[in-house]
Protein backbone atom coordinates (compact mmCIF):
# COMPACT_ATOMS: atom_id res chain seq x y z
CA UNK A 1 0.00 0.00 0.00
CA UNK A 2 2.81 2.43 0.86
CA UNK A 3 4.52 1.67 -2.44
CA UNK A 4 1.28 2.38 -4.31
CA UNK A 5 0.98 5.76 -2.60
CA UNK A 6 4.58 6.61 -3.54
CA UNK A 7 3.92 5.79 -7.22
CA UNK A 8 0.79 7.94 -7.21
CA UNK A 9 2.70 10.89 -5.69
CA UNK A 10 5.42 10.50 -8.34
CA UNK A 11 2.84 10.58 -11.13
CA UNK A 12 1.15 13.64 -9.62
CA UNK A 13 4.48 15.49 -9.46
CA UNK A 14 5.30 14.45 -13.02
CA UNK A 15 1.95 15.79 -14.25
CA UNK A 16 2.46 19.14 -12.53
CA UNK A 17 6.10 19.71 -13.51
CA UNK A 18 6.20 18.19 -17.00
CA UNK A 19 3.04 19.87 -18.36
CA UNK A 20 4.66 23.36 -18.60
CA UNK A 21 7.70 21.88 -20.38
CA UNK A 22 5.48 20.23 -23.01
CA UNK A 23 3.71 23.54 -23.54
CA UNK A 24 7.04 25.38 -23.78
CA UNK A 25 8.43 22.99 -26.39
CA UNK A 26 5.28 23.26 -28.52
CA UNK A 27 5.32 27.06 -28.34
CA UNK A 28 8.98 27.12 -29.31
CA UNK A 29 8.46 24.79 -32.29
CA UNK A 30 5.53 26.87 -33.53
CA UNK A 31 7.62 30.04 -33.30
CA UNK A 32 10.52 28.49 -35.23
CA UNK A 33 8.15 27.26 -37.95
CA UNK A 34 6.86 30.84 -38.26
CA UNK A 35 10.38 32.20 -38.62
CA UNK A 36 10.44 33.76 -35.14
CA UNK A 37 12.81 33.22 -32.23
CA UNK A 38 9.88 32.77 -29.92
CA UNK A 39 9.80 32.36 -26.14
CA UNK A 40 12.25 30.19 -24.24
CA UNK A 41 11.34 26.55 -23.75
CA UNK A 42 11.25 27.11 -19.99
CA UNK A 43 9.14 30.28 -20.28
CA UNK A 44 5.95 28.60 -18.91
CA UNK A 45 7.81 27.89 -15.66
CA UNK A 46 8.91 31.51 -15.37
CA UNK A 47 5.36 32.67 -16.06
CA UNK A 48 3.90 30.40 -13.36
CA UNK A 49 6.46 31.67 -10.83
CA UNK A 50 5.62 35.25 -11.80
CA UNK A 51 1.88 34.66 -11.41
CA UNK A 52 2.39 33.08 -7.98
CA UNK A 53 4.13 36.23 -6.73
CA UNK A 54 1.48 38.66 -7.93
CA UNK A 55 -1.58 39.80 -6.02
CA UNK A 56 -4.99 38.82 -7.34
CA UNK A 57 -7.76 41.33 -8.02
CA UNK A 58 -11.47 40.53 -8.20
CA UNK A 59 -14.51 42.57 -9.04
CA UNK A 60 -16.73 43.42 -6.11
CA UNK A 61 -19.61 41.85 -8.04
CA UNK A 62 -18.12 38.35 -8.11
CA UNK A 63 -19.11 35.57 -5.71
CA UNK A 64 -17.15 32.71 -4.13
CA UNK A 65 -17.45 30.80 -7.40
CA UNK A 66 -14.83 32.96 -9.11
CA UNK A 67 -12.23 32.41 -6.38
CA UNK A 68 -12.99 28.71 -5.87
CA UNK A 69 -12.97 27.73 -9.57
CA UNK A 70 -9.16 27.74 -10.10
CA UNK A 71 -8.72 25.36 -7.16
CA UNK A 72 -11.60 23.15 -8.31
CA UNK A 73 -10.25 23.04 -11.87
CA UNK A 74 -6.75 22.19 -10.69
CA UNK A 75 -8.09 19.52 -8.35
CA UNK A 76 -10.33 17.71 -10.85
CA UNK A 77 -7.66 17.86 -13.58
CA UNK A 78 -5.01 16.39 -11.29
CA UNK A 79 -7.44 13.73 -10.03
CA UNK A 80 -8.33 12.83 -13.60
CA UNK A 81 -4.63 12.52 -14.36
CA UNK A 82 -4.18 10.04 -11.53
CA UNK A 83 -6.87 7.83 -13.05
CA UNK A 84 -4.80 7.33 -16.19
CA UNK A 85 -1.95 4.77 -16.12
CA UNK A 86 0.67 7.04 -17.66
CA UNK A 87 4.13 6.14 -16.37
CA UNK A 88 3.43 2.54 -15.42
CA UNK A 89 0.59 0.09 -15.08
CA UNK A 90 1.02 0.09 -11.32
CA UNK A 91 1.43 3.83 -10.97
CA UNK A 92 -2.16 5.06 -11.02
CA UNK A 93 -5.31 4.71 -9.04
CA UNK A 94 -7.62 2.19 -10.74
CA UNK A 95 -9.40 4.52 -13.11
CA UNK A 96 -12.47 4.54 -15.31
CA UNK A 97 -12.42 6.33 -18.65
CA UNK A 98 -15.94 7.69 -18.22
CA UNK A 99 -15.09 9.02 -14.75
CA UNK A 100 -12.10 10.80 -16.31
CA UNK A 101 -14.39 12.45 -18.89
CA UNK A 102 -16.90 13.53 -16.22
CA UNK A 103 -14.19 15.03 -14.01
CA UNK A 104 -12.93 17.22 -16.84
CA UNK A 105 -16.52 18.12 -17.71
CA UNK A 106 -17.01 19.33 -14.13
CA UNK A 107 -13.94 21.52 -14.47
CA UNK A 108 -15.31 22.95 -17.72
CA UNK A 109 -18.67 23.65 -16.04
CA UNK A 110 -17.13 25.61 -13.15
CA UNK A 111 -14.85 27.53 -15.52
CA UNK A 112 -17.82 28.65 -17.60
CA UNK A 113 -19.80 29.46 -14.45
CA UNK A 114 -16.95 31.63 -13.14
CA UNK A 115 -16.70 33.45 -16.47
CA UNK A 116 -20.40 34.32 -16.24
CA UNK A 117 -20.01 35.23 -12.55
CA UNK A 118 -17.63 38.10 -13.35
CA UNK A 119 -20.21 39.88 -15.49
CA UNK A 120 -17.60 40.51 -18.20
CA UNK A 121 -18.88 40.57 -21.77
CA UNK A 122 -15.81 38.77 -23.09
CA UNK A 123 -15.98 36.18 -20.31
CA UNK A 124 -19.63 35.55 -21.08
CA UNK A 125 -18.84 35.27 -24.77
CA UNK A 126 -16.06 32.75 -24.08
CA UNK A 127 -18.32 30.72 -21.76
CA UNK A 128 -21.13 30.71 -24.33
CA UNK A 129 -18.81 29.47 -27.05
CA UNK A 130 -17.18 26.88 -24.81
CA UNK A 131 -20.48 25.36 -23.70
CA UNK A 132 -21.93 25.47 -27.20
CA UNK A 133 -18.96 23.58 -28.62
CA UNK A 134 -19.01 21.25 -25.62
CA UNK A 135 -22.28 19.80 -26.90
CA UNK A 136 -20.35 18.29 -29.81
CA UNK A 137 -16.84 17.89 -28.33
CA UNK A 138 -17.83 15.59 -25.48
CA UNK A 139 -19.97 13.26 -27.64
CA UNK A 140 -17.10 13.13 -30.14
CA UNK A 141 -14.67 12.11 -27.38
CA UNK A 142 -17.01 9.52 -25.89
CA UNK A 143 -17.77 8.01 -29.31
CA UNK A 144 -14.06 7.86 -30.15
CA UNK A 145 -13.32 5.85 -27.02
CA UNK A 146 -16.56 3.84 -27.27
CA UNK A 147 -15.22 1.98 -30.27
CA UNK A 148 -12.32 0.87 -28.09
CA UNK A 149 -14.50 0.16 -25.04
CA UNK A 150 -16.66 -2.20 -27.13
CA UNK A 151 -13.58 -4.21 -28.09
CA UNK A 152 -12.26 -4.28 -24.53
CA UNK A 153 -15.61 -4.95 -22.90
CA UNK A 154 -14.72 -2.56 -20.07
CA UNK A 155 -14.37 1.16 -19.34
CA UNK A 156 -11.32 0.83 -17.08
CA UNK A 157 -7.99 1.98 -18.48
CA UNK A 158 -6.16 -1.13 -17.32
CA UNK A 159 -8.48 -3.53 -19.16
CA UNK A 160 -8.47 -1.40 -22.31
CA UNK A 161 -4.67 -1.24 -22.42
CA UNK A 162 -4.37 -4.98 -21.74
CA UNK A 163 -6.64 -5.70 -24.70
CA UNK A 164 -4.70 -3.36 -26.98
CA UNK A 165 -1.34 -4.84 -25.97
CA UNK A 166 -2.67 -8.29 -26.81
CA UNK A 167 -3.09 -7.07 -30.40
CA UNK A 168 -6.86 -7.62 -30.47
CA UNK A 169 -7.53 -4.10 -31.70
CA UNK A 170 -4.22 -2.71 -32.91
CA UNK A 171 -3.87 -1.78 -36.63
CA UNK A 172 -7.42 -2.77 -37.53
CA UNK A 173 -9.83 -0.59 -39.53
CA UNK A 174 -11.75 0.54 -36.37
CA UNK A 175 -8.37 1.40 -34.83
CA UNK A 176 -7.47 3.84 -37.64
CA UNK A 177 -10.95 5.39 -37.75
CA UNK A 178 -11.00 5.93 -33.97
CA UNK A 179 -7.45 7.31 -34.06
CA UNK A 180 -8.35 10.05 -36.57
CA UNK A 181 -11.52 10.85 -34.61
CA UNK A 182 -9.54 11.15 -31.37
CA UNK A 183 -6.95 13.40 -33.02
CA UNK A 184 -9.69 15.86 -33.97
CA UNK A 185 -10.94 15.78 -30.37
CA UNK A 186 -7.44 16.58 -29.05
CA UNK A 187 -7.16 19.66 -31.27
CA UNK A 188 -10.41 21.00 -29.80
CA UNK A 189 -9.89 20.03 -26.17
CA UNK A 190 -6.43 21.60 -26.07
CA UNK A 191 -7.44 24.78 -27.93
CA UNK A 192 -5.33 24.21 -31.04
CA UNK A 193 -5.63 25.53 -34.58
CA UNK A 194 -7.83 25.10 -36.61
CA UNK A 195 -10.39 25.02 -33.77
CA UNK A 196 -8.99 27.72 -31.46
CA UNK A 197 -5.93 29.93 -31.18
CA UNK A 198 -4.69 30.38 -27.63
CA UNK A 199 -1.95 32.79 -28.77
CA UNK A 200 -4.30 35.43 -30.10
CA UNK A 201 -4.73 38.80 -28.40
CA UNK A 202 -8.12 39.41 -29.99
CA UNK A 203 -10.76 38.67 -27.38
CA UNK A 204 -13.43 38.36 -30.05
CA UNK A 205 -11.71 35.25 -31.45
CA UNK A 206 -11.05 33.55 -28.10
CA UNK A 207 -12.92 30.50 -26.88
CA UNK A 208 -11.26 28.86 -23.89
CA UNK A 209 -8.88 31.67 -22.90
CA UNK A 210 -11.71 34.17 -23.13
CA UNK A 211 -13.07 32.73 -19.88
CA UNK A 212 -9.83 33.51 -18.02
CA UNK A 213 -9.53 37.21 -18.81
CA UNK A 214 -10.75 38.32 -15.38
CA UNK A 215 -8.18 36.26 -13.46
CA UNK A 216 -4.82 37.47 -12.20
CA UNK A 217 -2.05 36.42 -9.84
CA UNK A 218 -1.94 32.87 -8.47
CA UNK A 219 -5.53 32.25 -9.59
CA UNK A 220 -4.56 32.83 -13.21
CA UNK A 221 -1.49 30.64 -12.65
CA UNK A 222 -3.73 27.79 -11.47
CA UNK A 223 -5.91 28.19 -14.56
CA UNK A 224 -2.82 28.05 -16.81
CA UNK A 225 -1.25 24.99 -15.17
CA UNK A 226 -4.63 23.22 -15.26
CA UNK A 227 -4.91 23.91 -18.99
CA UNK A 228 -1.36 22.62 -19.56
CA UNK A 229 -2.10 19.47 -17.56
CA UNK A 230 -5.28 18.86 -19.56
CA UNK A 231 -3.27 19.14 -22.77
CA UNK A 232 -0.74 16.63 -21.44
CA UNK A 233 -3.49 14.20 -20.39
CA UNK A 234 -5.32 14.11 -23.71
CA UNK A 235 -2.08 13.67 -25.62
CA UNK A 236 -1.01 10.94 -23.18
CA UNK A 237 -4.29 9.05 -23.59
CA UNK A 238 -3.84 9.18 -27.35
CA UNK A 239 -0.33 7.73 -27.02
CA UNK A 240 -1.12 4.89 -24.62
CA UNK A 241 -4.21 3.82 -26.60
CA UNK A 242 -3.25 4.32 -30.22
CA UNK A 243 0.51 3.77 -30.40
CA UNK A 244 0.40 1.89 -27.94
CA UNK A 245 3.15 2.55 -25.42
CA UNK A 246 4.23 -0.57 -23.51
CA UNK A 247 5.48 -0.09 -19.95
CA UNK A 248 7.97 -1.94 -17.84
CA UNK A 249 6.80 -2.92 -14.40
CA UNK A 250 8.12 -0.48 -11.78
CA UNK A 251 10.22 -3.09 -9.98
CA UNK A 252 12.77 -0.49 -8.91
CA UNK A 253 13.60 3.19 -9.22
CA UNK A 254 15.87 2.70 -12.26
CA UNK A 255 13.06 1.17 -14.31
CA UNK A 256 10.82 3.98 -13.13
CA UNK A 257 13.23 6.65 -14.39
CA UNK A 258 13.53 4.78 -17.68
CA UNK A 259 9.74 4.78 -18.11
CA UNK A 260 9.50 8.47 -17.26
CA UNK A 261 12.25 9.39 -19.73
CA UNK A 262 10.93 7.32 -22.63
CA UNK A 263 7.31 8.34 -22.19
CA UNK A 264 8.25 12.01 -21.78
CA UNK A 265 10.29 11.86 -24.98
CA UNK A 266 7.38 10.30 -26.91
CA UNK A 267 5.08 13.02 -25.55
CA UNK A 268 7.44 15.78 -26.69
CA UNK A 269 7.65 14.20 -30.16
CA UNK A 270 3.88 14.03 -30.37
CA UNK A 271 3.69 17.66 -29.22
CA UNK A 272 6.00 18.64 -32.09
CA UNK A 273 3.73 16.80 -34.53
CA UNK A 274 0.71 18.69 -33.17
CA UNK A 275 2.65 21.95 -33.67
CA UNK A 276 3.25 21.01 -37.32
CA UNK A 277 -0.47 20.32 -37.76
CA UNK A 278 -1.25 23.75 -36.33
CA UNK A 279 1.06 25.38 -38.87
CA UNK A 280 -0.47 23.56 -41.84
CA UNK A 281 -3.99 24.90 -41.25
CA UNK A 282 -5.48 28.31 -40.55
CA UNK A 283 -8.08 28.91 -37.86
CA UNK A 284 -11.52 28.17 -39.23
CA UNK A 285 -14.62 30.23 -38.53
CA UNK A 286 -16.51 29.45 -35.36
CA UNK A 287 -19.67 28.24 -37.05
CA UNK A 288 -17.65 25.70 -39.04
CA UNK A 289 -16.05 24.11 -35.96
CA UNK A 290 -19.00 21.75 -35.26
CA UNK A 291 -18.47 20.24 -38.72
CA UNK A 292 -15.09 18.89 -37.62
CA UNK A 293 -16.70 17.18 -34.65
CA UNK A 294 -19.51 15.81 -36.79
CA UNK A 295 -16.73 14.32 -38.92
CA UNK A 296 -15.11 12.92 -35.76
CA UNK A 297 -18.40 11.41 -34.59
CA UNK A 298 -19.04 9.92 -38.04
CA UNK A 299 -15.63 8.24 -38.05
CA UNK A 300 -16.25 6.91 -34.54
CA UNK A 301 -19.65 5.53 -35.52
CA UNK A 302 -18.09 3.81 -38.53
CA UNK A 303 -15.47 2.30 -36.22
CA UNK A 304 -18.20 1.04 -33.90
CA UNK A 305 -20.22 -0.44 -36.77
CA UNK A 306 -17.18 -2.22 -38.22
CA UNK A 307 -16.29 -3.46 -34.73
CA UNK A 308 -19.77 -4.88 -34.13
CA UNK A 309 -20.25 -6.42 -37.57
CA UNK A 310 -16.77 -7.84 -38.10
Amino acid sequence: MLEKIIWVIIQALWLIFFAPLLSGVMNKVKALLQGRTGPRVLQPYYDLIKYSKKDALFSIHTSWITQATPYILFGVTLTGGLLVPLLSDGLSITGDLLLFAYLLAMGRFFTALAALDTGSSFGGMGASRELALNTVIEPAFLLAVLSIIISAGSTTFKTILTMIHEQQFLFSLPYFLAMIAMLLVILGETGKIPIDNADTHLELTMIHDGMNLEYSGRYYGLMKISSQMKQLLFMSIFIIIFLPFEFFEPVNFIYMLYNVGIFSGVLLLFGIIISFIEMIYAKIRLYKVPRLYVTSMTLSLLAIIVNVLF
